[in-house]
């Protein structure tokens, strides 16, 4: 029989060795394991495993044929029910392997021993030549004899179990005609099929411009430096770990500038798209008496602020200003950002949502930026969370109006009322900080105080801090260079880099019984040095089982 079209299996029907594999890790066999299955004839060998042969695995699976008369391997990968392809592989035939003389028996069989170092792994395998076929459990040895046990580093075992001879039937979705391509494509088609893509966008530019609101699918606001789409979600198991991933690159600009990507919540009578829609100052309104209003930066009874998913930097003029050289730099294409948010399933499960992104900038290039959210199946069974954004304080809106988060000068600092109408387990608060200030005395450059009470108690106190912006150089192509050997995007900064996402701290807070709560933060924010002032980007999320 062909394979799909592809290689002639020439072993079907005809009496062959079927070797049945078990494996094993520090002599602990795990139960209900997934065998692998070797059939073996003179010029083939099938590598498989009991379910992938059986049609019990869950797609996508692969199976390998060594065609020694072409003396090449032939793959073979199945995505769905529909969808197949094939590549052709001759790396086993380069194998070296260090022959020793150590000998044992397994399954009666006298076998030899020999040794190859694969990514820095010790691979053991002990084969005999006391059968007419050749093979192995994996791509490792094939040529050697029949190998019988294959070792990893001493302690990860695959041991043969049983040699049948016998006749097999081909499954049927061996009759699929597969699309041929280069091992590469077939590598990528296999990894990209072990999870779902959601896009979100895909070469969008984020610029200040007066373009209209709507291009597409795609609304615009604040003069072009948000971008808003309605997305329809999938369901989301609670096996599953959603991920964001976000690439940019400067369409024109060339700073250093703050970055969010963002849910908008609308199960309340007022949301932060209709502040988008009808102007910032239709937001609920937040004042601490240092006499600023702050619109739209924490939870009313009936707002909720935007949800932070990903707060990142953009550096300075990657791509766009990759024409500066400097002898021993090869600047990146682009700066790649992916971030775990898998905390926030619950609201995006099974739902159509608002998801933006906002960059702040005033360059009519601009930005361009390309997101996707991917769902992995196949974790450990999570709770469902409960989710409340209490507040945020990045001005989203900034190109349109809306003030920048300078309430911490006060000794009020930022104040949230909330309710909680019924007993919440397991709660955090996720709490993402970064200071802002660009000159030497500004907040950016100087390390502050976070702390927050709840309840009047404090259950964070912390300097957020990071120091390690220089590691992210290559980025960075149009960062100002100073005299003293350090360029703009080495320096610490208050809890962000040029060209880095900013992770939330995970404040533990343990259950939480229903009733009313106050929650504050406070910074000891800078004072203002002429027109030059420090500001404060914080967000805050509850989450519970």
């Amino acid at each position: 029989m062909q394979i799909a079209g592809h290689a002639q299996v020439k072993f079907a029907g005809v009496p062959v060795y079927k070797i049945t594999y078990g494996s094993s890790f520090n002599g602990k066999t795990p139960k209900k394991q997934n065998k692998t299955w070797v059939f073996a004839a003179p010029g083939q060998t099938l590598v498989t495993t009991e379910r992938d042969f059986t049609g019990k695995a869950a797609y996508p699976f692969e199976l390998s044929l060594i065609d020694r008369t072409r003396n090449r391997q032939e793959l073979y990968a199945f995505l769905n029910e529909r969808e197949s392809i094939t590549a052709s592989d001759t790396a086993f035939r380069t194998q070296q392997f260090e022959l020793q003389a150590a000998t044992k028996d397994i399954l009666g069989y006298r076998c030899k021993k020999a040794k190859i170092i694969v990514n820095s792994n010790t691979i053991e395998l002990w084969y005999t030549d006391q059968l007419p076929v050749k093979g192995a459990p994996t791509i490792l040895g094939q040529n050697l004899g029949l190998v019988l046990e294959q070792v990893r580093n001493g302690n990860n075992s695959i041991r043969a179990e049983k040699i049948e001879k016998q006749k097999i039937s081909l499954p049927a979705f061996l009759l699929l005609k597969p699309q041929q391509t280069d091992l590469l494509n077939y590598r990528d088609a296999i990894w990209n099929s072990r999870f779902t893509t959601i896009p979100l966008f895909t070469g969008q530019v984020i610029n200040f411009s007066d373009a209209g609101n709507q291009a597409g699918d795609v609304l615009r606001f604040a003069n072009g430096t948000i971008v808003v789409k309605k997305i329809k979600m999938p369901a989301i198991d609670s096996n599953s770990s959603v991920f964001l991933d976000l690439k940019e690159q400067s369409n024109g600009d060339a700073y250093d500038r703050t970055g969010t990507v963002f849910l908008i919540p609308t199960g309340k009578k007022q949301s932060f798209l209709d502040g988008l829609k009808n102007g910032v100052k239709t937001l609920p309104a937040y004042t601490n008496g240092n006499g600023k209003t702050y619109q739209g930066v924490v939870a009313t009874p009936d707002y909720t602020p935007p949800l932070e998913l990903m707060r990142f930097f953009t550096p300075f003029g990657i791509k766009q200003f990759n024409h500066i050289q400097l002898k021993g730099k090869q600047w990146q294409e682009a700066v790649p950002y992916r971030q775990d948010i898998t905390d926030f399933a619950a609201a995006l499960s099974n739902k159509e949502v608002y998801i933006g992104v906002f960059i702040g900038n005033y360059d009519k290039g601009g930005h361009k930026i390309t997101a996707n959210l991917t769902l992995h199946r196949g974790g450990p069974d999570k709770p469902k969370q409960q989710i409340m954004p209490l507040f945020n304080t990045l001005n989203i809106m900034e190109m349109a109006g809306q003030e920048y988060a300078t309430m911490f000068d006060s000794e009020k600092g930022l104040e949230v009322h909330f309710r909680i109408d019924a007993p919440l387990k397991n709660a955090s608060l996720l709490y993402t900080t970064t200071g802002h200030g660009g000159w030497g005395n500004g907040d950016e450059f100087v390390p502050k105080q976070n702390t927050i009470l709840l309840n009047g108690r404090v259950i964070f106190d912390l300097v957020p801090w990071r120091a390690d912006c220089g590691s992210y150089r290559l980025f960075n192509p149009a960062s100002g260079n100073f005299s003293n050997g350090l360029s703009s995007s080495d320096l610490s900064r208050s809890n962000w880099c040029p060209g880095t996402v900013t992770n939330p701290f995970r404040i533990h807070l343990g259950d939480l019984e229903a009733g009313d709560y106050t929650l504050q933060v406070k910074i000891p924010q800078g004072k203002p040095e002429g027109s030059s002032f420090s500001a404060w980007n914080v967000s805050g999320i509850l989450v519970a089982d």
